[in-house]
């Protein structure tokens, strides 16, 4: 099988479950971001992961050390098709903790359900690569999470629209006497 069949088939393999990539931010969003941490930090890059992730870790089963290596993990993953594939010991590297910890915590979520790991191998030489991370599990997890989230966001904007179209109390002054 040449080189392309092969990646076909490959990607055959790729879960269709996985989060939809972000759209790529308009103009003004970027703009935003440039406001708040400098064009400088966002020219050299930035991660996106999901809020809901993050404030509901603990119901996931996630902590700081686990939400820093889904992080470092989501750094790599910039399309839908093509999962992330970093080193875990650039990973422990940047987080300066041993790699045996990454590895364990990885195994940990994988077990979790929240992460898949899937090997890599070398086309030609066919030894092993840094494996692919592919998120389908805590994306199924969070999910319901963040329709919640949803939820009670729309509830606050039924409730301040209802605020702000209630009748306001009309004052009431004896006959004659103006407010």
């Amino acid at each position: 099988m040449h080189l392309r069949g092969a990646y076909s088939e490959c990607m055959k393999l790729i879960p269709t479950a996985v989060a939809r990539a972000p759209k790529k931010p308009a103009r003004s969003e970027l703009y935003q971001l440039e406001r708040r941490w400098s064009s400088e930090l966002i020219a050299a890059g930035w991660t996106v992961l999901p809020s809901v992730i993050i404030d509901r870790q603990l119901a996931l089963g996630l902590d700081a050390i686990d939400i820093n290596i889904l992080l470092h993990l989501a750094k790599h993953w910039w399309q839908k098709e093509n999962p992330p594939h970093p080193a875990k010991a650039s990973i422990a590297a940047a987080m300066q903790i041993n790699v045996s910890t990454v590895r364990k915590r990885i195994a940990r979520m994988e077990r979790d359900g929240l992460i898949f790991r899937r090997p890599r191998h070398h086309a030609v030489s066919g030894r092993q690569e840094t494996n692919e991370y592919i998120f389908d599990g805590l994306i199924r997890e969070a999910t319901p999470f963040a329709r919640e989230a949803l939820q009670e966001k729309q509830r606050r904007k039924a409730e301040a629209a209802a605020r702000l179209s209630r009748k306001r109390p009309q004052l009431v002054t004896p006959k004659g006497k103006q407010p």
